[in-house]
């Protein structure tokens, strides 16, 4: 039996543990190199203002208190519906502590944020071959968006498109 958990709201103090879990989940994803945020990024990233908000996980274990997982997320805002909403930009549960109901705890606090600061949307990508985590969203009402696909500039590209247009 997996141990009971604890959510609290991370803060600056929390970018290590932070940093730590986002190099796990980007092994996770195939992509143990794309992490490169470091702990310092993370304290920045939530400090007060930013608009920029996480929710830890933590079980106590024989050796303390352990981060079993994370909920990171941002605000953004629609302009068909003239509010603000909830990016989560990333989640991720340790594999010791999955199927506690760790998922579905952050999912719980993240819809009662959004219930309380009036969002009308909370919004995330889920890898195509993630088809355990399809499931997991669907039994909680989600749905994947139709004809829509995601776009990105970055790297080279960004630095190109930011450049004065006599260096493009």
């Amino acid at each position: 039996m997996s141990p009971a958990f604890t959510l609290r709201t991370a803060g600056p103090a929390d970018g290590a543990s932070i940093a730590e879990l986002v190099r796990e989940l980007a092994e996770y994803e195939r992509e143990p190199d794309a992490a490169t945020a470091t702990a310092d990024d993370f304290a920045r990233a939530l400090a007060p203002g930013t608009g920029i908000g996480c929710v830890l996980a933590e079980v106590e274990t024989d050796h303390g208190v352990e981060v079993a997982g994370m909920a990171l997320w941002y605000t953004t805002f629609s302009t068909w519906l003239g509010r603000q909403g909830m990016w989560l930009e990333d989640l991720f549960v340790r594999p010791q502590h999955r199927r506690a109901g760790i998922g579905r705890a952050f999912f719980a606090e993240l819809g009662r944020v959004c219930a309380e600061r009036g969002f009308g949307r909370l919004e995330f990508w889920v890898l195509d071959w993630n088809t355990s985590a399809h499931d997991f969203y669907r039994a909680l009402g989600a749905r994947p968006e139709e004809d829509w696909t995601v776009w990105r500039v970055d790297g080279r590209g960004l630095d190109a498109l930011g450049s004065p247009p006599d260096r493009m």
